[in-house]
């Protein structure tokens, strides 16, 4: 509820008014933070400071492209060595590989992408192997 600036009334005082009967309705008690230290103060500025706030209060990431590939690669290489089948083994990492592919042929901004598609073959002997032994 806003109310229009009475006429003749000074600007401070009819802000200070607000303030005041907002805080005697009780609208500032229990404000979280109220009394404390305002947080990262003593950190250096950023101008993405609330953007970073924002994606940390709503549990988000952000990993630029080649870094979540990577990564996507290493949780795949993972996820086949704790497969049940080599059937599963094959599709894991064919899914990835194909990404991988992708990437090289066009590759997209940041780092250097520094992978090569798994060879499916080595990695299900390996599998293999780690099932028997």
């Amino acid at each position: 509820m806003t109310e229009r600036k009475p006429p003749g009334v000074s600007f401070e005082s009819w802000v200070d008014r607000q303030i005041r009967e907002a805080a005697e309705r009780g609208e500032f008690d229990n404000l979280p933070g109220a009394g404390k230290p305002l947080p990262e103060l003593d950190q250096p500025y950023d101008e993405l400071w609330w953007v970073k706030q924002k994606m940390r209060r709503e549990g988000v990431s952000y990993l630029p492209p080649v870094l979540a590939l990577r990564k996507e690669a290493e949780d795949a290489l993972a996820a086949a060595s704790r497969s049940g089948s080599e059937e599963e083994v094959r599709r894991i990492l064919s899914e990835v590989n194909d990404r991988i592919r992708e990437a090289l042929g066009n590759p997209p901004p940041g780092p250097p992408l520094k992978l090569t598609p798994f060879d499916v073959e080595r990695v299900v002997r390996e599998w293999r192997e780690g099932r028997s032994g």
